[in-house]
């Protein structure tokens, strides 16, 4: 029997930095939060692994750090969610155990089969899927199995790392593996407008259906806590587990997305912009939207990203700015609020340099050959201006991926833009975006939207809410909004303008480099 309490809400994000755990109750208030470090590994250029026991351990740690820290008994959790990384894969056999590492959504193996597909099959794969094709699970499926056959022989389904932790904490068998449905444009194998997998694709890519989850809703309740895991976190068995959604459709409910014509900006590991409509047009022209079903079934979320545009600030922070970190660890600060005022002092377009922050390649549009790049500095630029320029090069992306967004909904009014993910903590960053996107940059009263969300869909799922989106609406406030400012809009046009000129140019530069250098991405 399900053991419902009216009390607390357990959220879990398995993100690629980390695994995040917090614990709510029925009002909203975060009573205990845990977070724990995972570790990348890289076997191979151009390959980004994790360890799936890594997931699991780090939820285990997690859970009994905020059962800890809240006092709260355990016999009064209602539900746990998770959430988590979305365009990445693992392989699970029929017993539940992981058969391959977590090909990571920042792993560019496949990078050939993902050319094969839009070489051939760009057009179907839209009209199907609605999404282009891009460095996800379809082209990682076919990557395992062309190049691993016996692997691919012993998946038995592919899951991602949220499905797979939920599934071991409720004891599921690989026949109850699930996908919920904010997962299906990242597949490059599902019909969106019929919402069941595509058999045409499954055919022409030989990816047998069989080995593909079933589709659930993001409240659905999968399982429960079996006594084993309970005893390993501190719970207790029985506490329903709902399937969640993924970290970025998650983010999106948490911070309020519940109505067309709102904007996100996601400033974490990857750079996000998204915006909330009420239909599904595939981006046909330009192929930079992906869309994702919102966890409101009357919503899509078409949005780009730039893969690991949030590590170029970690990048820089560590392998450049040595001298603003010493200067931040003897005044006791984060390195990023005195990169910050460096590039407070710096005016806007950064006094002609420009940066390519793909330095992973390119997600989309899909072009995996560019790689970071900065342009026009001299011997006056100092520090700020490298860290400026960084700052307004993922500007410069969200205004090209805005105006692709704009041109599918052109009688849609966008209002304004929330900020979730660390990044929306930088206030220069901010303002840089609003300049840039010339839209009101919100900042809310809440930082953690994927595992709020859960809470509320936790809620929901025990019936504890009656309506998980006015739940959210209830527990989400703007608290700051930062107004685009004129002239730095003019200015900054043409900077963007300019920018989409450098980036188309220097594609053909990245041909002859690999070409005459023999380098492999």
């Amino acid at each position: 029997m399900i053991y419902i309490s009216d009390q607390y809400f357990i959220g879990i994000d398995i993100g690629t930095a980390g695994t995040k755990a917090a614990i709510f109750d029925t009002q909203g208030n975060q009573l205990a939060s845990a977070y724990e470090e995972s570790i990348l590994y890289y076997p191979q250029v151009g390959w980004v692994e994790q360890k799936p026991e890594d997931f699991y351990t780090s939820t285990i740690n997690t859970i009994k750090q905020i059962i800890k820290k809240s006092n709260v008994n355990p016999k009064d959790v209602a539900s746990i969610g998770f959430s988590g990384q979305m365009a990445g894969i693992l392989g699970i056999d029929k017993d539940w155990n992981a058969v391959i590492p977590y090909d990571s959504w920042l792993d560019i193996r496949c990078k050939n089969y993902v050319d094969y597909i839009r070489n051939n099959y760009i057009d179907l794969v839209m009209d199907i899927t609605g999404s282009p094709p891009s460095i996800a699970h379809c082209a990682k499926e076919i990557w395992w199995k062309k190049e691993k056959p016996s692997i691919f022989e012993k998946i038995y389904k592919f899951t991602v790392p949220s499905v797979y932790v939920a599934g071991r904490l409720a004891g599921l068998k690989g026949d109850e593996a699930f996908y919920d449905y904010t997962f299906i444009s990242y597949t490059g194998l599902f019909d969106a407008r019929r919402m069941e997998w595509s058999e045409e694709l499954s055919r022409i890519f030989d990816i047998p259906l069989d080995k593909l989850p079933r589709i659930v809703k993001p409240w659905e309740i999968i399982g429960e806590l079996t006594d084993r895991e309970a005893n390993k976190c501190g719970l207790v068995k029985g506490i329903p587990i709902i399937a969640g959604a993924g970290d970025f459709a998650a983010s999106c409910l948490g911070a309020g997305m519940t109505k067309i014509g709102l904007c996100l900006d996601v400033a974490g590991t990857a750079s996000i912009l998204a915006a909330s409509t009420n239909k599904l047009i595939p981006d046909k022209k330009f192929k930079t939207l992906l869309f994702t079903k919102s966890v409101i079934p009357e919503l899509w979320i078409p949005h780009a990203y730039i893969g690991g545009g949030g590590l170029c600030l970690r990048w820089f922070r560590d392998e450049l700015a040595y001298h603003e970190k010493k200067i931040a660890e003897e005044l006791g600060v984060d390195p990023y609020v005195i990169l910050d005022e460096e590039a407070s002092k710096i005016p806007e377009g950064s006094e002609g340099i420009f940066f390519i922050p793909h330095l992973g390649g390119r997600i989309y549009p899909y072009n995996p050959k560019i790689k970071g790049t900065w342009l026009g500095f001299s011997w006056k630029h100092k520090i700020g201006h490298f860290y400026r320029s960084i700052l307004e090069s993922i500007a410069y992306e969200y205004y090209y991926y805005l105006n692709v967004i704009k041109s599918l909904f052109k009688d849609m009014e966008f209002s304004e833009v929330r900020g979730v993910g660390g990044g929306s903590r930088s206030k220069i960053w901010n303002q840089i975006k609003a300049d840039i996107l010339n839209l009101p940059y919100v900042r809310l009263n809440r930082e953690e939207f994927a595992v709020l969300a859960l809470a509320a869909l936790g809620g929901y799922a025990v019936k504890i809410f009656k309506d998980y989106s006015q739940t959210i609406n209830e527990w989400v406030k703007p608290i700051e909004k930062i107004m685009p400012i004129k002239e730095n809009n003019e200015k900054y046009k043409r900077y963007a303008e300019f920018y989409m000129k450098f980036i188309d140019a220097i594609d053909s530069i990245f041909e002859e480099y690999y070409k005459h250098l023999g380098i492999m991405i």
